[in-house]
């Protein structure tokens, strides 16, 4: 199998996880801070890092380290036009149901 097949489907199944894709979209709007997705989630550090990792190995995050503080950024603005798209279909799939239910 073609090398460049399995790095894409890495880079899918990196965001093959509610927590990273939530992750991914909260990037979308501004780089954030570890701290900042621990209070969201309420859950440990540990926790969010080991997802934090898995989208940094994939190569759709990087870091900015200041200070003791790490921010973290998205590095494929392009993946956010995919996210789009399947918000469209998501949209007229409810489309059909409320359409099915009238």
């Amino acid at each position: 199998m073609n090398q460049r097949i399995k790095i894409k489907a890495n880079i899918f199944k990196a965001l093959g996880h509610p927590t990273r894709l939530w992750i991914v979209e909260q990037l979308a709007v501004e780089e954030k801070c570890v701290c900042e997705f621990v209070d969201a989630f309420d859950v440990d550090f540990s926790t969010i890092s080991k997802h934090l990792s898995v989208l940094r190995n994939a190569g759709i995050v990087d870091i900015d380290k200041r200070g003791k503080q790490i921010f973290y950024h998205l590095t494929m603005p392009c993946l956010l036009s995919s996210i789009g798209c399947i918000d469209t279909l998501l949209d007229k799939q409810i489309q059909a149901q409320i359409t099915l239910i009238d």
